[in-house]
């Protein structure tokens, strides 16, 4: 017989998706500007700042999973390990933005890495036993879709208001260094209510899990690698997950210069960024209704397809910017949604056919891949901004670019991601269905959120 869970619990779990998404979406839609066109940091030393406290990250996710399974058996389950970077989260968060006056560009860039790597270890604390949760929540395989639609959709409400309204915030209290840091402190209390309603609202309803043996950091590595290496599905799927990662990275690293440099106008990225996002609430229940028909992995090909065409169809910015970019990135939003739901969907199945013990391991793993991805994304247009002679600005202060400078931007936000995501449909077509998991199952449970 089914398994349905308590509505609160489906909005406890969903509503982590407000730290999650916020925190993994404002700082690659902000950081690099803000170094490059606030703090006056060369873009090429911008990229150490970025790209550093995400390889830290990227070492420490396995570290977490390994320790969260260790703790899934006990009375809080996977929650205690959450309420600790639930709670440090955001001081790190406001600290990336509070740059002391009088630092020079090194000194600055200094600053909001170290607080940057503070803010990314309490974002791990949070973020890996969270998307281990769902199995632990549930067996059954359509309901695990509910779950995460449930999650997706907030996640889409949480990265629309965070990612249109944190640069909001930012210019409506002037811009420059106080404005970041009214939007660091506004957005700050929202990542802390988000997760500490998960916290609070998943921690009795948790399945008991079979706890694994105390394992050092060593293997809890090596049992995430184990993993990818003895599991195809899980292999496949999060090679899938990372290339998408890269490619939605890029494109909203890219989107505040996009604004600035080629629309002309640094407030229209509150508008290209609500043409991302918005279109989500609204497709969500089409899309699970459209994967209890095809499957979750035919969906994520339809989503992924759409993207590509839509991507590649703004690289027409490089001669004629203009009004039509928004409808467009607004069709790239729909398929944006399908792009984070099915994936996050089709890895607890893949978790439950592996092992539910190794869940921990696996989603920290998973949770490194998604950090590299998004991580590489600012760190590629920086690196791109760099190579074309892109001139760094202080706060107030925005300079003429040359033309390889501008030509780059428009690239970043189209060719570059059409072409991840096209790799990407090449990696899904060897995703194999886990076998123990039958599709049918699905169709009663994902007719919409309810």
């Amino acid at each position: 017989m089914q398994q349905r869970l308590p509505r609160p619990v489906l909005l406890g779990y969903a509503a982590g998706s407000v730290g999650t998404g916020g925190f993994s979406t404002l700082p690659g839609l902000v950081l690099a500007y803000y170094l490059t066109d606030t703090l006056a940091v060369p873009a090429l030393l911008a990229t150490v700042v970025v790209v550093v406290p995400k390889a830290w990250d990227v070492l420490i996710d396995p570290l977490v999973g390994a320790h969260s399974d260790r703790e899934a058996a006990g009375p809080a389950g996977r929650t205690r390990l959450m309420l600790w970077g639930a709670v440090t989260l955001p001081l790190g968060f406001v600290g990336m933005f509070a740059v002391p006056p009088g630092l020079g560009p090194v000194g600055a860039g200094v600053w909001v890495l170290a607080c940057f790597v503070l803010a990314t270890t309490s974002f791990s604390c949070f973020q890996v036993p969270y998307i281990a949760l769902p199995a632990d929540l549930t067996d059954d395989y359509g309901e695990r879709t509910r779950v995460m639609a449930w999650r997706i959709a907030t996640l889409a409400l949480a990265i629309l208001l965070v990612g249109a309204g944190g640069p909001a915030l930012r210019d409506a209290a002037g811009g420059g260094h106080g404005g970041y840091l009214v939007m660091a402190l506004g957005i700050a209390v929202l990542l802390l209510a988000g997760m500490l309603a998960t916290v609070l609202g998943t921690r009795r309803h948790l399945s008991a899990t079979q706890a694994g043996p105390s394992t050092s950091a060593l293997e809890g590595y090596r049992s995430g690698l184990t993993a990818w290496r003895e599991e195809r599905a899980y292999r496949t799927l999060l090679s899938v997950f990372v290339l998408q990662a890269l490619a939605t990275g890029v494109m909203l690293a890219a989107a505040q210069y996009v604004a600035t440099y080629t629309l002309g106008d640094q407030t229209a990225l509150t508008l290209l960024f609500a043409a991302l996002v918005a279109p989500a609430l609204l497709v969500m229940p089409l899309w699970t209704r459209y994967a209890a028909r095809r499957g979750k992995a035919g969906a994520l090909r339809a989503a992924s397809l759409v993207f590509a065409a839509a991507a590649l169809g703004l690289v027409v910015l490089l001669w004629a910017p203009g009004w039509w970019v928004y409808p467009v990135v607004g069709v790239a939003g729909v398929a944006y949604a399908g792009m984070q739901l099915f994936p996050l969907a089709m890895l607890p199945d893949v978790i439950s056919a592996a092992g539910r013990e190794r869940g921990g391991a696996m989603s920290g793993l998973w949770t490194a891949g998604e950090t590299t991805g998004l991580a590489l994304g600012p760190v590629l247009v920086l690196v791109l901004l760099g190579l074309t002679g892109f001139r760094s600005s202080t706060a107030g202060e925005q300079l003429a670019q040359p033309g390889s400078a501008t030509a780059a931007i428009a690239l970043a936000f189209s060719l570059v991601p059409a072409v991840l995501v096209g790799l990407s449909l090449l990696v899904l077509r060897r995703y194999p269905e886990p076998a123990s998991l039958a599709p049918a199952t699905a169709t009663t449970t994902t007719e919409g959120l309810p």
